[in-house]
């Protein structure tokens, strides 16, 4: 059997295995990975990503869904810590996406939405991890999801579970990469935002995320503010629309 280094057995001793971080943009997903981490761990703090995102309108929202959130839910208060931006305009540079950029969304010659920023939340997932690193958290949480994943590739699970591996070992860590939602729709992702924190949950969700590619916050829907016709916005009104459905069935 291999001798373990001291130095890495002295690093181990280190890591609060309570602490978290969330990548938390402020829509829905992450605002309800962050409900999860917080009723999982005993310390959470977030990281949020400024790449030029056409809806930077997001990043104004989850500073409010941050305040909201102490406000509203006393006993995640006092475990939610430090929020940390990072600047990643770089991201916006490497070429035109419907993400980024005023251009219509559509399919890309190789079937992937034009939303898909092409490594994205690989770069997300390494600056989270190297934070982590450096805060002492050993698990970090992230909103990825194969069910309504808009084809991202970057969204699988075996692109976590591999990014997972190589952040390990390359940091020599120990780090979990966690997707509490990476097998559930965007009903069910409403269903477990209301198990976590009940209808107050889901209230903060519907008025203080955002999801809509195009920054819409003109009008606030039953499900949330948005265009309504933007990739994100359809996901999010259908999930919302099966969601009430279950909550209350048609009588026949």
């Amino acid at each position: 059997m291999p001798k373990i280094p001291q130095d890495f057995l002295q690093q181990e001793v280190k890591i609060d295995r309570s602490k978290a971080l969330v990548l938390f943009s402020g829509g829905q997903d992450s605002a309800t990975c962050l409900m999860w981490a917080l009723d999982q761990f005993d310390h959470v703090e977030t990281i949020g990503f400024d790449y030029r995102q056409r809806h930077l309108v997001e990043l104004d929202v989850r500073e409010e869904f941050l305040l909201l959130l102490r406000q509203d839910f006393a006993a995640w208060k006092s475990k939610l810590g430090d929020d940390h931006l990072i600047d990643l305009g770089g991201l916006a540079s490497l070429g035109d996406t419907a993400m980024t950029h005023e251009v219509e969304f559509k399919a890309n010659e190789d079937g992937l939405p034009n939303t898909f920023v092409p490594g994205r939340n690989i770069v997300f997932f390494t600056f989270a991890a190297a934070l982590a690193y450096r805060r002492g958290c050993k698990h970090v949480v992230a909103g990825m999801c194969e069910t309504d994943y808009s084809g991202y590739p970057d969204c699988r699970d075996d692109t976590i579970k591999s990014l997972q591996a190589t952040l390990n070992l390359g940091m020599d860590a120990r780090f979990v990469l966690h997707t509490p939602l990476m097998w559930v729709d965007k009903a069910e992702t409403w269903q477990l935002a209301k198990n976590l924190g009940g209808d107050t949950a889901v209230k903060l969700i519907t008025r203080s995320t955002h999801s809509c590619y195009l920054g819409d916050r003109s009008e606030l829907k039953d499900w949330g503010y948005g265009c309504g016709n933007c990739p994100a916005c359809v996901l999010r009104k259908n999930g919302w629309n099966k969601f009430q459905n279950s909550l209350h069935p048609l009588k026949r």
